[in-house]
């Protein structure tokens, strides 16, 4: 299938055909997406440039996106020593589960995992991207079914950030060694980028020394990605982009044996028409599989092996902006998302180590949606005001539910079928942008939004010693209201400043309940709201740089009767923080220092499990040896701070510790 998927990527580049008897018209290719609409800036957004995607301490997109306060994923672990399930994107603190309630997007292909809703953060390398779009609030368009916390829009690196030739290599503490690579050359007028990484390590001891055991062993980690793109042009104003991707990841967590592994073959192909009818149409397919073993912190032996869970995501869209006039920017049009997966476990004894049960769940789900959205800039205000707005309707399924359990024998003894689900979900949002200066602009916006459970939610239950907790095949669709207010400020050349208070109030929200003693299960509660208010700067002086940003979440739980009514939900903090300076002495030469910070969050529902507030610091150096090549030296943590990444009870895993790196870089 691999091989297939790189073969499909360069069979459907078509060859320019030359007139005869004229020059052709020259022709552009760009690789990116359709321009912005001009309403954009009215929900707010924050941009990571390509410059800091590669000038990350860890080399982890994740690090990256902690820049923008608010972003966090369900447990502060990375994708060193995370579970892969683990680690969904969520902001603005409506957090309480593992799965993503962020859309992120790669060249507008949504990277939720079909099956479990996670992002495989470790294959979607920094250097490869162009830059990062975070906006914050319920989102709509392509894709919108889904964004109920924000958007995380990933474009991948162009022509003129790539050079021809790049290679970079480090070593670390803990043995960890890092290698990638990436080849652009030119293809007619189009070009293909083929690039590789390969990184492992040793890893550190997850748990405090005074908690460890004769079964504890680092977390090690390997793994690989390989990534082939390719922009050619059908004309001057039509272009294809297509994609593959291909990445495998090994983890040990905590236990000998306690071994996760994710892979995943993804492909996709983009039509770009810029002409006087633009139009951008995509299809991808995604296969996932995914694996892990649960040990006995008791007997050290194995108690559950999640031993197979492939998935397929498959999808699709069409988007037409009809030429309207300098008034109206319109996009119309349909996508659509379908997902099934399977689970395969089998259960152990934990003092005999004998096979008790055999369990199998399957499930489907899709979204099919139409959206239209338009800007409308009055043409007596045209530099001033910008008003948008849109509407969703999405027909959403949820089918073929099944869950079976067999002895180890292979004798069915449990046989669930569940009942087929469907229905019609209306969304929207409307916005308005207001230029009132040159140095002052003000933004208001109103959204709604959904997104379903994912079968990982619906059917595949999990242990996190000592707490287990079920899945809940009648999980209803989350449901999003939410606005915001905000200005951007630009008071001196160099100086962008920004502010934004928001109310979010996501009903219906899935969070892991507590049930009894060690036993959670999946269920909807009645809300989550989220209020709080959002600061950005960014200064540049010469050489100097600064970026900062600042969340405040008041984040509650609405559950009438429940013991955690009016409590924080899990693994919510209430105040994020993130700021870097870095300074470029000479060209191709830089030195940057990153501190975040992150306040106290709870464990679980009921706040009977802190995770205190932690403060890192990193930093980043590069220095040019002749006119290709640089030294670089990355530190990540430098103060080597204990961060508390999981309690139970007691019984605490930490974050990545202090990590030093030296390496080389190359472009030629």
């Amino acid at each position: 299938m691999r091989r297939t998927a790189l073969i499909a990527i360069v069979t459907f580049l078509p060859a320019p055909v030359l007139a005869q008897d004229e020059a052709p018209p020259p022709i552009i290719v760009t690789g990116r997406g359709l321009p912005l609409p001009p309403g954009t800036p009215a929900y707010g957004s924050v941009i990571i440039p390509r410059e800091r995607l590669t000038s990350v301490a860890s080399g982890r997109l994740e690090s990256v996106l902690a820049d923008v306060a608010g972003f966090q994923q369900f447990r502060r672990s990375d994708s060193r020593s995370a579970n892969p399930s683990a680690q969904g994107a969520t902001l603005r603190a409506l957090g309480g589960n593992a799965s993503s309630r962020t859309l992120v997007l790669l060249d507008g292909v949504p990277m939720a995992d079909p099956f479990f809703g996670y992002i495989p953060f470790s294959a979607i390398v920094p250097e490869r991207l162009a830059g990062v779009r975070v906006t914050r609030g319920g989102g709509l368009g392509a894709f919108g079914a889904g964004a109920v916390a924000g958007t995380i829009e990933l474009e991948s690196a162009l022509r003129a950030d790539l050079p021809t030739v790049s290679a970079n290599a480090a070593y670390g503490s803990r043995d960890s060694t890092e290698l990638s690579g990436t080849v652009t050359p030119d293809l007619g007028q189009g070009y293909v980028s083929i690039s590789g990484r390969w990184d492992r390590g040793d890893g550190f001891y997850t748990s405090p020394k005074s908690q460890r055991t004769i079964a504890d062993v680092p977390a090690r980690y390997d793994g690989w990605s390989t990534n082939i793109r390719a922009v050619a042009p059908v004309s001057d104003t039509v272009e294809i982009q297509a994609r593959a991707l291909i990445f495998n990841d090994d983890r040990t967590l905590r236990f000998r044996g306690a071994d996760s592994h994710s892979e995943g073959q993804d492909a996709s192909i983009r039509l770009i028409a810029r002409g006087e009818w633009q139009v951008d149409a995509l299809a991808y397919v995604q296969a996932r599989n995914f694996s892990n073993i649960v040990i006995s912190s008791t007997s050290f032996k194995k108690t559950l092996d999640q031993r197979n869970t492939p998935s397929t995501g498959i999808g699709g869209k069409i988007e037409v902006r009809p030429p309207l006039g300098a008034d109206h920017v319109m996009r119309l049009g349909v996508d659509t998302r379908i997902a099934s997966g399977d689970m395969f476990e089998d259960a152990y004894n934990a003092t005999s180590g004998a096979v008790t049960a055999r369990r199998h769940a399957f499930g489907r789900q899709s979204t099919t949606g139409l959206f239209l959205e338009d800007d409308w800039t009055p043409a007596a205000l045209a530099s001033k005001l910008v008003l948008t707005g849109g509407v969703r309707a999405d027909r959403w399924t949820i089918t073929d539910g099944q869950f079976e359990i067999r002895n180890a024998g292979g004798a069915l003894t449990s046989d669930t079928l569940y009942p087929d689900r469907d229905g019609w979900k209306f969304s929207g949002r409307a916005g308005a942008l207001f230029r009132a200066s040159d140095a002052i602009a003000l933004r208001a916006a109103g959204y709604t939004g959904f997104r379903l459970p994912t079968l990982n939610e619906l059917y595949r239950p999990f242990a996190v010693f000592p707490v287990t907790t079920q899945a809940n095949a009648a999980l209803g669709l989350e449901k999003l209201k939410g606005v915001e207010i905000g200005a951007d400020l630009t008071p001196l050349a160099g100086v962008t400043l920004g502010a934004t208070a928001f109310y979010n109030r996501l009903g219906n929200a899935v969070a892991n309940v507590t049930l009894g003693t060690n036993l959670r299960q999946r269920q909807n509660v009645d809300a989550i709201v989220a209020k709080g208010i959002e600061l950005t700067a960014s200064v540049r002086s010469g050489r100097w740089s600064l970026l900062g940003s600042y969340a405040y979440s008041h984040a509650t739980v609405k559950a009438p009767g429940k013991a955690f009514d009016g409590l924080v939900p899990a693994q919510s903090p209430r105040h994020a923080a993130s700021a870097k300076v870095a300074w470029e002495p000479v060209e191709r030469a830089s030195l940057s220092t990153t501190v975040r910070y992150v306040s106290r969050q709870y464990e679980d529902d009921l706040q009977t499990d802190v995770l205190p507030g932690a403060i890192t610091v990193d930093a980043f150096a590069q220095l040019p040896i002749g006119a290709h090549a640089a030294i670089v030296g990355r530190a990540e943590n430098i103060f080597d701070k204990a961060v508390v990444t999981r309690n139970v009870g007691g019984s605490i895993d930490l974050g990545t510790p202090r990590t030093l790196w030296i390496g080389v870089r190359f472009e030629g």
